[in-house]
């Protein structure tokens, strides 16, 4: 019987994953199917773009995986069984359970409410596919004049305002921020970005944090009311609850606790990828749920499960960032670089150059999705023959 290894989730993490878990173990050993919900590849980096209005091709998953012996399932995971080593899933062809031997989980997240009264019922977002096509038609149906608020000053609140500004200059783009906008940059870095923010009309409130969102606008913190067409809510995410439900070690968040192999510290032959893992970087703290995070853990986490598979020595994949970059629209943007503790270095990038930077990442993450198992070994593993001698079972 071949080893069965499943694969949640086909965003960065999990795509990503399941090709290099086929690129590198014989198909006479293992068999690897992907759960996804949507058959697409949602480039999850693009969806502010996608809502602004720009047209974006995203990849079918069943192209992706064509050929590559991967398999896939078109299906919403409703629950795991860690014990039974099955998972519930439910789509077009009704509910179904798949047994695994190895299991890969990279869920991914969705945006955080924080219990704020009002967002899940007027706020909008683009945290998702579907999501982010639903503000796309809202904000299509804004006419000259009309007023969005993003709420939130990270990353996804910084990309998501300065591009609905630039494609849509005939709308009131403000962002309300609980702290000072960009105020973990180098100075001037920050200096760029609030020069783009004046450049393309942006109103900033700073030190504004929300308490309720409602139909026409935004209440603050110290009561005053922000009015607003459409407020888009970027102030956080949060994991899929599935795998605190499941019985599997998580932490408050509903992260998995993994170990530096991203092995569940509860469940062995359970691994973790991307925003679902709680993983502990080279600086000792928890990676941020990011794109870079689900490069670096499933890189690691897939490394682990070949290696022991196949009776090899477990590598270890570097945990450090090198810096953020932060779209400012199509034609600017700022490469940060910081330091091991994750504090900005005095150098930026800035400008033109900074925004072809990021354009190439994001192409070249899209590529490496779309082509799984380019560069594919002649010989590919086949897995050991005996338990590995941490007591896990290595064979099929």
């Amino acid at each position: 019987m071949k080893h069965r290894i499943v694969v949640l989730g086909a965003g960065y993490a999990g795509a990503f994953a399941a090709g290099n878990l086929a690129r590198r173990l014989s198909p006479a050993d293992t068999e690897i199917t992907v759960v996804n919900a949507v058959p697409e590849f949602v480039e999850r980096m693009r969806l502010h773009q996608l809502a602004s209005g720009q047209d974006l091709a995203f990849r079918k998953l069943a192209d992706v995986f064509a050929g590559t012996g991967v398999r896939l399932r078109l299906a919403r995971v409703t629950g795991i069984d860690p014990e039974r080593r099955t998972v519930a899933v439910t789509g077009e062809d009704g509910d179904g359970e798949l047994a695994y031997d190895t299991l890969l989980y990279a869920l991914g997240s969705s945006v955080a409410h924080h219990g704020v009264p009002g967002v899940s019922e007027y706020a909008f977002d683009v945290a998702g596919w579907s999501s982010a096509r639903r503000l796309r038609e809202r904000l299509a149906g804004l006419g000259e004049g009309g007023t969005v608020l993003i709420v939130g000053e990270g990353l996804t609140g910084i990309e998501t305002a300065t591009e609905f500004a630039e494609s849509r200059p005939d709308l009131s783009v403000a962002l309300a921020a609980r702290g000072e906008l960009g105020a973990w940059l180098s100075p001037k870095a920050r200096r760029h970005l609030l020069q783009a923010f004046d450049r393309l009309g942006i109103t900033v409130h700073q030190h504004t944090g929300i308490e309720a969102v409602g139909p026409t606008g935004a209440i603050t913190a110290d009561g005053r009311s922000i009015p607003a067409d459409v407020t888009v809510w970027s102030a956080g995410f949060a994991v899929h609850p599935v795998a605190a439900a499941s019985g599997l070690e998580v932490t408050e968040t509903g992260q998995i606790v993994v170990d530096r192999t991203m092995r569940s510290l509860s469940h062995p032959d359970v691994y973790a990828a991307g925003d679902s893992a709680y993983a502990i970087g080279e600086n000792g703290r928890p990676l941020p749920m990011s794109c870079a995070s689900a490069g670096y853990t499933n890189m690691q986490a897939t490394a682990a499960i070949i290696a022991r598979l196949t009776g090899r020595k477990v590598p270890s994949i570097g945990l450090k960032y090198h810096g953020n970059h932060i779209s400012l629209g199509r034609q600017d943007a700022i490469f940060q670089m910081v330091d091991g503790d994750v504090r900005s270095k005095s150098w930026y990038l800035g400008g033109r150059t900074a925004a072809r930077l990021k354009s190439g990442i994001l192409t070249g993450s899209g590529w490496s999705i779309a082509h799984p198992t380019f560069g594919m070994p002649k010989r590919r593993r086949r897995l050991a023959t005996a338990p590995h001698q941490d007591g896990v079972r290595t064979a099929a």
